[in-house]
């Protein structure tokens, strides 16, 4: 038998606290290579402007072995669906056999929310307060809640080209984390004075201008994750001291690295470190107070696996989903 977890039984049993410290704990697992998990196949549907990718990793301590199918279509904002879309596939590492097949939306949103949130941690300021979003869609909702639960933030700003989406989400997220949020018209006023900037977007171009950073800022940028698009402009990257999720996936993916790297702008040597190896200490986050610190994020399997984890578990114990048999 086989469980059907929906993207509304998800959110029944998944908190942002929960992900926080399974992520944590999966990128200790990574630094320590104790993961098997190849860099994601990905195809372009060119004709729609989508993008699908195919995420394998077996975590040999945690015993938890998925793979997750998630698409990107920018173009779903206007038909009314969701821009990120997904399922995973929870097996049993010891037999193979499919546990549960899991409605994978809120759990990406939150998972990658989770990945920075962990970020900040090691990353930012501790007297960080005030945030500059860049982007008002799902991600940039676990994006704001996570860093929101690793600093004592204060004071939000928020831009994106769509005055009625940052309405929403002044109006959404200010009453869900009780902070001031206010709506920005433009990038530049976002960014400036902010602690933490956070870009979620959809551009293909960048949308952040290094001239904008104040000195001792963090960002964490999670958008551009094919090789031909970009969030972050040639300055941004390097003023920054830029930390990545994976090295071998950031170099092969998003073209905020691939890009100036191929125009010799920066170079690979550039990348001081990726963030496991800061979460287990073998190299230092933060240095100093006036030191800008980037976390590149393409988005890993095993942040998938981690929290998928505790939403079987969880389900399970509750009677959550349906049981489906499929032979």
């Amino acid at each position: 038998m086989v469980l059907l977890l929906t993207d509304l039984d998800v959110k029944s049993v998944l908190t942002m606290d929960d992900a926080l410290k399974v992520v944590e704990e999966g990128f200790k697992e990574y630094g320590l290579g104790r993961i098997l998990m190849p860099v994601r196949v990905s195809l372009n549907i060119d004709k729609v402007g989508g993008w699908v990718g195919v995420m394998p990793v077996y975590m040999r301590k945690m015993e938890i072995l998925t793979t997750k199918i998630v698409s990107s279509y920018p173009k779903n904002v206007d038909l009314g669906l969701p821009n990120i879309m997904g399922v995973l596939v929870y097996l049993n590492p010891k037999t193979g056999e499919p546990l549960a097949l899991i409605d994978a939306n809120f759990l990406t949103a939150i998972r990658t929310g989770a990945a920075s949130g962990v970020a900040t941690k090691y990353l930012a300021r501790k007297d960080a307060n005030i945030v500059g979003l860049l982007g008002s869609g799902n991600q940039a909702k676990t994006q704001l809640e996570a860093v929101c639960k690793t600093r004592n933030i204060e004071f939000v700003k928020v831009y994106s080209p769509s005055l009625n989406h940052r309405k929403k989400f002044v109006e959404e997220m200010g009453e869900k984390l009780g902070l001031k949020i206010v709506s920005v018209e433009n990038p530049k006023d976002t960014v400036k004075d902010s602690d933490i900037v956070i870009t979620a977007t959809n551009s293909k171009k960048p949308v952040l201008d290094g001239r904008w950073l104040k000195n001792g800022v963090h960002i964490n940028s999670i958008g551009a994750h094919t090789p031909n698009t970009r969030e972050l402009d040639n300055l941004t990257l390097k003023k920054s001291k830029i930390i990545v999720d994976s090295k071998n996936a950031a170099l092969k993916e998003t073209g905020d690295l691939v890009i100036p790297i191929r125009k010799k702008i920066i170079s690979k040597k550039s990348i001081y470190a990726e963030l496991g190896e800061i979460v287990l200490g073998r190299k230092k986050g933060r240095k100093f107070p006036e030191e800008i610190t980037l976390f590149k994020s393409v988005g890993l399997a095993f942040e998938d696996a981690v929290v998928a984890k505790i939403v079987y578990e969880k389900a399970l114990k509750l009677g959550i989903g349906k049981e489906v048999k499929l032979t």
